[in-house]
């Protein structure tokens, strides 16, 4: 994961949020006390960390995906293209 600090992402903000949002990658915003370090991330992947964590958070849900999964796979599901 890339480290930048503070001072660096604080004058290029513009940049770095643009670059978050098309490499699809976080970066480390590092502070002179460690125990303030961020991570800055496009809403995007932010809202695709908290639902993911939301589905993962129940055993229920995490069965329910499994099984429905499995159906899938074992229906013999095939893609065809739309002539």
């Amino acid at each position: 994961m890339e480290v930048e600090s503070y001072s660096n992402v604080k004058n290029n903000l513009k940049f770095f949020m643009k670059k978050v949002k098309k490499e699809h990658k976080p970066i480390i915003i590092t502070s002179k006390n460690n125990e303030e370090n961020s991570v800055l991330m496009s809403k995007d992947e932010y809202d695709n960390l908290i639902e993911n964590t939301y589905i993962r958070s129940s055993q229920a849900n995490v069965k329910h995906i499994m099984k429905s999964w499995s159906q899938l796979k074992n229906a013999g599901v095939k893609k065809r293209r739309k002539d």
